[in-house]
């Protein structure tokens, strides 16, 4: 990691374990502690990471804000960071200036659409988008009729907004468009296309379940070897710590996955092929260790780690909701699976291999 990059995770480290602790969150019912968690971040420039300075962005690079999705997701923190993150990248692929205050992208799935009509407004319905509820923007990929994809900055009062909750307890809305005229439209550039959108969502959410899972083995690591049954330390059964090694390694399993996806895509001039490979395989492999490595700690934790009351659940939903967003690993296992196909066997082991 660069010394910029250091410099960045750093500054959002410290701002997440200042704001952001899992226990006084955890007993925050009220939700008093987002608006100041959010003016901080805002002020240290984090949501629009992404956004070049003359659009009115911090101007950090791919990899730094990739760094930073990551500590986001070891903190598990439910402010729509990520979101605003990725709905000002979106933004700045049409060069459209990014407002202040929370985004979100419209759709958050391969499967919704939103149209282009003939006078310059927008149609359609949007399911699961995250933080919809709370997001003074959205930014909008939308389809015109000659097939053509343009990129939108719309209100979000525009919109017809319906209240949903995912398995974290953060909003999951629908999100509805009729005839909504945009704040600003603009052509999206050349090959970027839905799924282009798609795969750069699901590289964010791979690396903030591979931070959940780092968190995840930490809790349950600490647990084992604070808790005492039969007058011993349960980090002693040998039942426990293999089941601890089996959290580590889908941790790790997470983790390399992730920041390889997220090394291709800092590095690549377009979502080529080994683009496409990369994160279509984080999102698949980071949503089978979420579900794998969520109930590990679980199990580790035993009754206790099921409370409302425990810090764990923090983790183990929210990475469990994340599966979902910008395509689940169904979604993406069978769209794998057909593009490689269409390549043929000759050329699978070669892409496979130039990894």
């Amino acid at each position: 990691m660069a010394e910029s990059e250091n410099i960045v995770v750093e500054t959002a480290e410290k701002i997440f374990a200042d704001l952001a602790d899992a226990q006084t969150i955890n007993s925050d019912r009220t939700g008093s502690w987002k608006a100041p968690l959010w003016q901080a971040l805002s002020e240290a420039g984090l949501p629009l990471a992404w956004v070049p300075d003359d659009l009115g962005g911090s101007g950090a690079n791919l990899a730094e804000g990739f760094a930073v999705l990551n500590a986001a997701g070891r903190f598990a923190i439910a402010v729509p960071l990520a979101e605003t993150m990725l709905a000002g990248w979106l933004l700045a692929q049409a060069k459209i200036p990014s407002p202040d205050g929370e985004m979100t992208v419209v759709p958050a799935s391969p499967k919704d659409r939103i149209t282009l009509n003939a006078d310059d407004s927008l149609s359609g319905r949007a399911r699961g988008v995250p933080f919809a509820k709370a997001a003074k923007h959205f930014a909008v990929l939308a389809h015109g009729n000659n097939g053509g994809i343009s990129i939108a900055l719309v209100e979000a009062d525009k919109a017809r907004i319906e209240s949903g909750i995912n398995v974290g307890y953060d909003n999951s809305d629908t999100v509805t468009l009729d005839k909504v005229k945009p704040i600003t439209i603009k052509p999206a550039p050349k090959g970027f296309d839905q799924t282009t959108l798609m795969l750069m969502g699901g590289v964010v959410r791979s690396l903030q379940i591979a931070g959940a899972l780092e968190s995840m083995l930490d809790i349950s690591v600490r647990y084992s070897n604070e808790r005492v049954a039969f007058e011993k330390k349960i980090s002693k059964f040998q039942a426990v710590q293999h089941n601890l090694a089996r959290l580590a390694g889908e941790s790790a399993a997470a983790l390399a996955a992730a920041t390889s996806a997220a090394d291709a895509v800092a590095n690549a001039t377009s979502f080529d092929d080994a683009v496409y490979l990369e994160a279509a395989s984080a999102k698949i492999r980071c949503a089978e260790a979420a579900e794998k490595g969520g109930a590990i700690a679980h199990q580790v934790h035993g009754a206790i780690g099921f409370t409302m009351e425990h810090i764990l659940h923090r983790y183990s939903l929210r990475a469990l909701a994340w599966r979902d967003d910008f395509g689940s690993e169904s979604h993406w296992a069978v769209e794998l699976g057909k593009r490689v196909a269409a390549r043929g066997a000759d050329e699978l082991w070669p892409l496979v291999a130039s990894r």
